[in-house]
């Protein structure tokens, strides 16, 4: 006989993962606005330009943005590891362990 599942348990599973990402998300989102110098603008602006970003729908811009963004990481990765756990290709680790995008839908 198979044992019974605990629905109830499962789902408080699931919901405190999904706190403890959106949670993740939003820290690396506030380590990312303070390591590109975004955090001395004010917030009306940040927010604007965000919203720009976001409207963009020039595919050679959003290129373009994605490089210099993958570059920022790149030398990020370069001033702060050593040479020994430095990526030499692909995708970069980010502040917080998060993933580069790779032109997906906001990338900047």
């Amino acid at each position: 006989m198979r044992k019974q599942r605990d629905f109830d348990a499962e789902l408080k599973a699931l919901q405190d993962k999904a706190r403890d990402l959106k949670n993740r998300k939003v820290q690396q989102l506030g380590e990312l606005v303070i390591a590109t110098g975004a955090d001395s603008l004010r917030v009306d602006e940040l927010a604007g330009a965000l919203i720009v970003l976001t409207e963009t729908k020039d595919a050679g811009k959003r290129e373009a943005w994605a490089r210099r963004g993958a570059a920022f990481f790149q030398s990020r990765a370069r001033r702060t590891a050593p040479a020994a756990e430095r990526h030499t290709g692909g995708a970069r680790a980010q502040p917080g362990g998060a993933q580069p995008s790779t032109g997906s839908k906001g990338a900047a």
